[in-house]
Order: C-alpha cells, then structure tokens, then sequence
C-alpha cells in the first residue's frame, strides 16, 4: 500500500521527468531512496547521452550505486514514473532493490504487470516488492502531452 512518502518522492520522480521532457527526452524520472534519504535521481536521456541504455531508472540506479560505492542497493527503493521496461528491470533485480514504486503503466513495453509480469517469475534470484499506480494520471498525462505536442 502506498504510503505518504511514496507520494512525495514520486512528485520527485515527476519532476525530473519533466525535466527530461524539456530536452526533448521521453518524460520518465526515477528516484532511489535509502533509509529514509535520496541517494539517486536520473531522468530518460538516451538521446542527450547518445546511450541506449540511459533510460530513468538506469541513470539514477548508477547515481545510487555510486554514492553508495556498491553495485548492490539492498533495503533501497526506486520509484519511477512510467512502469520499466525488460532492461531496466533487469538491472533493478541485478541492483538487488527491494522494492519498486512505478505510476503509470507502460502497455506496449511495460514487463511489470502490462506484458511479461517479470515481477511474478519465480526464475529470478531476488523478489521485488511492486507497488504500482502511485499518481498514474500524473504520470501518464507527461507522457500524453509529451507526445501530443510532437505530433
């Protein structure tokens, strides 16, 4: 169940994807908490970074594991406004996060609950924790506009 704070770091998380939309970056931002505390934050820019792989939730896992100067982020949650793709959720299991706090849904590439429910699978080695919906109208609706707006 969501909790007061959920809702804060993902305003957070809305933020910084707001900022990526303003470089012309799909808006999706992510936030990493530890014990209370922010110690990643990133924002989609693979096309800024010219790095396929520089979506949200990478970009803050890196920051995070950097200032904790560990690979592994056990105890650590990521909050992210759209639900992640295969890739980053890969990495969310290989980071060890125990638990993932998305808003909106992502259909067509989402593998949390939209399409492969990689949550679910029992082959993993690590169990993540989902709490999925938190501000979706928010969420969805940068991404909405976003899109309109390059139409």
């Amino acid at each position: 169940m969501a909790t007061p704070r959920d809702f804060m770091y993902m305003q957070r998380a809305l933020e910084l994807a707001a900022r990526g939309a303003e470089l012309g970056e799909v808006p999706v931002g992510a936030v990493v908490v530890l014990d209370g505390k922010v110690i990643g934050e990133g924002y989609n820019q693979p096309i800024t970074s010219s790095d396929p792989s520089a979506h949200a939730e990478v970009v803050a896992l890196r920051a995070a594991a950097r200032q904790q100067n560990n690979y592994r982020l056990p105890g650590a949650t990521l909050y992210v406004t759209i639900e992640p793709c295969t890739m980053c959720f890969g990495t969310l299991v290989h980071a060890r996060i125990t638990r993932l706090v998305y808003g909106a849904a992502e259909p067509r590439a989402g593998v949390v609950a939209s399409q492969l429910k990689l949550a679910d699978q029992t082959f993993f080695n690590h169990k993540i924790q989902v709490e999925a919906g938190v501000m979706q109208d928010e969420a969805g609706a940068l991404v909405k506009d976003f899109f309109q707006k390059r139409r």
